[in-house]
Order: structure tokens, then sequence, then C-alpha cells
């Protein structure tokens, strides 16, 4: 006798698909949320929201565990190995997600472009009380004004030698190829600095800071000859400080942070930097230090534009409360290579 197959009798074959829809919307409400306010905005985002979003972004635990699982993705633009690790992954699947399931519409670049699993992730548009306080309302602007750069774990090199202090992740949201927003987040002292171009920051200038000679922050991993470059301009006298992580080095420009000690802290006048870089590296930077006032342009003076391509090849110099056209003026000619 040939076995039987099971029926299922209608009301079961209903009760399985309800209860199918309910987990996929349980899992996806928030998405299908977003898209659905996506729709009713029309083609407009508010600034202060994207600036609340971002920092939630940036915010996000890279570690859990002391394995890092890395490999190398390639070599750099000077034959260094770049390193791809577990905490690379988990923050770019948590920021990208993060971003992209609530504002559908924008057009977001990470460093890192493995392809994972979507994330369910939407942000809940609680906006943190500092942000309230220092921006009682956002300006909105046309989404494809707006080109988003994230940076899932800056200073990865540093990340795989254990050297932490250097370690951050990154958001910034350019309008126009102008950086307006910045966010960099310490994850492993836990804070966070925010900026709003014209409308406010929670870090603050230092009080001096020295041009004759200024101290300068340069890249431990990506220096290129940026030592010679600097003495020519500065004198042989000048103190150089190589650190890893740009976000890092736009931070020893401003005062320290809350949980900042000696060991997670380093004080510059000046950042630069002479070899290609990325955007996503520093836009945020970029957004910050001119919240405050000061300037982030290549080594000939020129501002960046943070919308199309990803890679800045012109070199960059930072300043805070220096005059950005004497520092520039002190810099010796400089070509940048082609790639």
């Amino acid at each position: 006798m040939a076995p039987m197959g099971i029926r299922l009798s209608p009301l079961g074959v209903a009760i399985s698909c309800l209860l199918g829809f309910g987990v996929i919307y349980h899992l996806y409400a928030g998405v299908i949320t977003s898209r659905v306010a996506a729709f009713r905005r029309g083609n407009r985002v508010n600034l202060r929201d994207l600036l609340a979003l971002s920092v939630e972004a940036a915010v996000k635990k890279v570690r859990e565990e002391n394995a890092l699982e890395e490999r190398s993705k390639g070599k750099t633009k000077e034959g260094i190995d770049e390193y791809l690790t577990l905490g690379d992954l988990r923050s770019h699947k948590k920021m990208f997600y993060l971003m992209t399931n609530t504002y559908p519409e924008l057009k977001v670049n990470s460093e890192e472009h493995v392809n994972t699993a979507v994330e369910a992730a939407v942000w809940n548009r609680d906006i943190p009380s500092d942000i309230m306080e220092k921006i009682p309302e956002g300006k909105e602007v046309p989404a494809d004004s707006v080109t988003v750069w994230i940076d899932p774990l800056d200073a990865t090199q540093e990340y795989t030698e254990n050297l932490l202090q250097y370690v951050t992740t990154m958001v910034c949201v350019a309008v126009d190829g102008k950086p307006v927003i910045g966010v960099i987040h310490k994850p492993f002292t836990g804070d966070t600095a925010w900026a709003y171009v014209g409308q406010g920051t929670n870090v603050r200038s230092r009080a001096s800071y020295s041009s004759s000679p200024p101290k300068v922050i340069v890249s431990r991993s990506h220096a290129g000859k940026v030592k010679g470059f600097i003495q020519d301009a500065f004198g042989n006298t000048t103190t150089i400080t190589p650190a890893g992580g740009a976000g890092y080095k736009v931070l020893a420009l401003v005062e320290p942070l809350p949980h900042d000690t000696t060991s997670t802290y380093d004080q510059a006048d000046v950042y630069i930097h002479v070899t290609y870089i990325k955007k996503w590296d520093i836009c945020a930077g970029a957004a910050l230090v001119a919240a405050l006032g000061g300037k982030m342009t290549t080594l000939k003076g020129e501002d960046i534009d943070y919308s199309g391509s990803e890679g800045n090849n012109g070199g960059l110099v930072a300043t805070v409360g220096l005059d950005h056209k004497a520092v520039l003026e002190k810099l010796p000619n400089w070509v940048p290579k082609k790639h």
C-alpha cells in the first residue's frame, strides 16, 4: 500500500500563512515603516535627524570577543597590507543597514564592501538631549544633495595590534559635497564627538595653539615622506607625532574628550597627510574642524569635494585656532602621485 500523504485543512494552511506573515512583519516592520515614511516625506531629509541617526550608527560595539579573524584585503597605495577584521564587518553591518533602512533614498558609502546578510535595524527616532539642547530644530535638504560616508572601524591596523586608543568609528553627512555633519566615536573609551556645521558641536577648541613651530600629527602606517616635508616647512626641531587613525588625529586638534587620558590622547596643532586617503577617513573630521572655525584642505589649499569618487589624492592639512593660509604658505611645493 502506498504511504498516505499528509493533508492540511484550509484552516491550517491559513493559520500557517498568517503566522509566517506575522514573523516577517515583526522582523521587518521598522524597515517597512521607513520606506513608507520616505515616500511621505518626499525627496527631503532633516539634518538634525541625520545627526542623531549618525550618532546612533557610530556608537556600535566592534569587539565582542578576542577573536579578530583578520585577513588582508589587499595592499595600500604604499604597498602595506590592509586588514579586514571581524570588527570591521560587524561594525559595517550595523552602521550601514541602520542608515540605509532608515533613509533608503540616501547614498551611503562605506569603507567595507563585503556582502553580508541584511540587518533589519532601524533608527528609533530618539534625539539625544545634548543635540536637542544645542540644535532646537533641523534644516531640511533635498535627499539627492546628500552623500553619507561611514568608516566602520578606523585604524584597523592598530586594532589588530591592540593599540585601541587609535580606533574610532565615523559617520559624515555631506551636502552638495561639503561636510556638514561629522561624528567620531571612540568605542574603547565610550566618548563621542559630534558636529553640525553652523549649528553646534559637543567639542571645543583648545585655549591656545602654536605655529612656530607647531606640533604636527601624522600617520604611523601611511606616512610616505611626511617627515622631510614637515621639516622643510617648519624646521628640524618640529615635534612630529605618528599616530593611527584619521579620526584620532583630528581629535588631537581639540580639547580632550571626557574619558581621554595621557595614554589615549595626543595633542597637536596641525594634522598633515601626504599620501592618498579615502573620504570616509576624513569627512567626519572635516566637519568637526569646520564647526570649530577651522579648515581641512588639500596641501595646496583646495577644498575637498565629498561627493563623487571615494579618494583624495591631494594630501591634506587640518588646523583649528591657527591661520590656515599662513600654515599653507610655509609648506614646500608638493606634487601628488598618480593613482
